[in-house]
């Protein structure tokens, strides 16, 4: 199932409430949320804050796909992350962001002022417990994209970031729903430090293996999720394969 995001909604059917930084909150909290927020939409491409910017909102990517980058004096571009839907930009007691913030398709934010959310995180435990919570989960994913680039073949590549697309765009996850790929393999292939070739050979092996189907370029099915996780190269009970 794919959501819909509708802005007249009401914070109780927002497409990303159940893992967002107000998943815990009670009715009355939400209530108090509801009278702060602001939405915000960036169309693909878009810049949505410079490194070192000053931090005017603390956001949650309700829909679309957002790029975390740094540029390096002599202008290469490093691609350091993906935000997906209920991801944050922003961290209370920050005054700026760490890393270029991009739009890489159509991007709506749910935005708070800055220092009324910092307010909120000191007097809501519910808040303040699940910015802790989304802080860790950053930082575990941060790790993971260094396995992904320092260690992963190109198939565990591919792999995950096909895993990745899947789990964060159904709730729960089930194969034979249908998905489609956020970025153009072109994008993949930079995201993924791979060459568009490779990208493009490893998701027809997949294809080929019956893990994927696609109805075009972008718009794909898992046909066998364990293969796919499997693939991947994650081995989840920590033991050694051999």
């Amino acid at each position: 199932m794919n959501f819909v995001f509708n802005e007249r909604d009401g914070c109780g059917k927002c497409p990303i409430r159940h893992r967002a930084v107000c998943a815990r909150c009670d009715e009355d909290e939400l209530s108090v949320l509801e009278g702060m927020k602001s939405y915000k939409t960036i169309e693909q491409g878009e810049p949505i804050i410079w490194r070192g910017d000053d931090l005017h909102h603390i956001s949650s990517v309700v829909s679309g796909i957002a790029s975390l980058s740094r540029t390096l004096e002599d202008g290469r571009t490093q691609v350091v992350g993906l935000l997906l839907p209920s991801d944050f930009i922003g961290s209370p007691g920050r005054q700026t962001v760490d890393f270029d913030v991009t739009a890489v398709t159509d991007v709506t934010l749910c935005r708070f002022e800055r220092r009324s959310f910092e307010k909120l995180v000191q007097d809501v435990p519910h808040i303040s417990q699940r910015v802790m919570e989304m802080a860790l989960d950053e930082l575990s994913a941060a790790r993971e994209w260094m396995v992904l680039l320092g260690r992963k073949t190109a198939r565990e590549k591919i792999a995950t970031f096909i895993e990745m697309v899947v789990r964060r765009d159904t709730v729960p996850i089930h194969a034979g729903q249908p998905h489609t790929l956020p970025l153009t393999r072109e994008e993949i292939a930079n995201f993924l430090g791979l060459t568009l070739e490779t990208v493009s050979r490893q998701l027809s092996s997949m294809k080929k293996d019956g893990v994927l189907t696609f109805e075009d370029r972008r718009r794909f099915t898992v046909l066998d999720l364990a293969a796919l996780q499997d693939a991947t190269g994650d081995d989840a009970d920590g033991g050694i394969i051999v």
